[in-house]
């Protein structure tokens, strides 16, 4: 056996220490929770909008856009997108 200290890969903490440290391990878990609800939402808003935009600029050479019943069809989408952001 040679002379170097065999580190057994613990090391001793009191009762306020420990509880510090579970504390911070859980305020880490819930904001990346957190942080993963918001990316969730953000890739949904992402990929609600994306359609729109590529059937805007499907015909650019064409001034007018021909959009029957928008009124309906922009209340859906609103709906849609506060259903996302309320979520």
């Amino acid at each position: 056996m040679s002379n170097e200290i065999f580190d057994f890969g613990f090391t001793t903490v009191d009762e306020n220490e420990l509880e510090a440290i579970q504390q911070a391990q859980e305020q880490v878990s819930n904001v990346t929770e957190e942080s993963s609800k918001a990316k969730e939402k953000l890739d949904k808003l992402y990929n609600a909008f994306i359609p729109l935009l590529n059937n805007l600029k499907q015909n650019p050479q064409k001034e007018y856009i021909y959009w029957p019943n928008r009124l309906d069809k922009i209340e859906q989408f609103e709906s849609h997108i506060q259903s996302i952001y309320k979520s």
